[in-house]
């Protein structure tokens, strides 16, 4: 995508000076743009508006009141394209045990129920965030049946995968665990690609898919791709342990993430889905 004068003029920014794409993942285009003063990251959506980056900016705000985060300069629409417009962190090194400490900060921040004020479906995996007192009926209802139910419509769902599915559903639901979940503000997608450490060294929480759930979800994720070391582990632990038995629950919420990829990218990740369920 490139952007030409007139649309650059319409950011709210003075003497602009450069603009050159860098990589800012998959879902939308992305700038570095540097004026006479400052540097920005820029993120385009084209032709979805405004309220693409809604979710985005209102978990930033989220986030930061607990973890650094890039500044929200601006957002908005210009022609038909969304845009988002961001402080620009420059990066740096960092410990994990640092990490770990401030994504435990993260979750000790909490809400009376699960879910958010509101719903993402601009994204091609919609978020259903209606209000929940009861955590098994949210992770059941409006995080796993979703994916599966698209993933049924996408041709890439099997009778073994969905009576090992059935399964994993009557667990959960007969899980003390899953009704004793005190809510906490996840990042919602905490992979290695969304935290960087700031030229002070400092953790930098990015691209959040925020609302409020178990942590053991986030934690989850984690686990999944790498990134995180041992450092990490520890220093969350030290600051906020985790109940009991995680370990053994770690599957049921990997499992989310799993069938998001399977959805997103195709059988690729079909094999990850089928071992996963397969305890169940």
């Amino acid at each position: 995508m490139q952007l030409s004068t007139t649309w650059l003029n319409q950011l709210p920014l003075k003497d602009i000076q450069s603009v050159r794409p860098v990589s800012g993942g998959d879902i939308n285009a992305a700038f570095a743009i540097e004026t006479a003063n400052n540097r920005y990251f820029l993120k385009v959506q084209p032709n979805r508006g405004r309220a693409f980056f809604d979710h985005e900016v209102d978990g930033l705000t989220h986030l930061s009141r607990a973890v650094r985060t890039p500044k929200v300069i601006a957002s908005g629409t210009i022609e038909t394209d969304g845009y988002l417009l961001l402080g620009w962190v420059t990066a740096g090194h960092g410990s994990q045990a640092q990490l770990g400490q401030a994504v435990a900060h993260l979750h000790q921040q909490r809400a009376e129920r699960f879910g958010l004020d509101n719903d993402f479906t601009l994204g091609k995996i919609p978020k259903i965030n209606t209000w929940q007192t009861d955590w098994a009926t949210f992770y059941n209802h409006q995080r796993l049946d979703v994916l599966v139910k698209l993933a049924r419509q996408q041709g890439l769902w099997s009778a073994t995968r969905e009576t090992h599915f059935q399964r994993l559903r009557a667990n959960l639901l007969a899980q003390p665990h899953m009704h004793q979940v005190q809510p906490s503000l996840l990042h919602g997608d905490l992979w290695s690609g969304n935290y960087l450490f700031n030229a002070a060294g400092e953790p930098v929480l990015i691209d959040p898919d925020i609302f409020y759930g178990d942590r053991e979800m986030d934690f989850a994720m984690t686990t999944i791709f790498g990134g995180f070391d041992a450092d990490f582990y520890a220093s969350y632990q030290a600051t906020y342990p985790l109940d009991a038995g995680y370990q053994e629950r770690l599957p049921q919420y990997q499992l989310y993430y799993l069938l998001a990829h399977l959805n997103l990218f195709g059988e690729t990740y079909g094999p990850a889905v089928d071992r996963t369920l397969a305890n169940y």
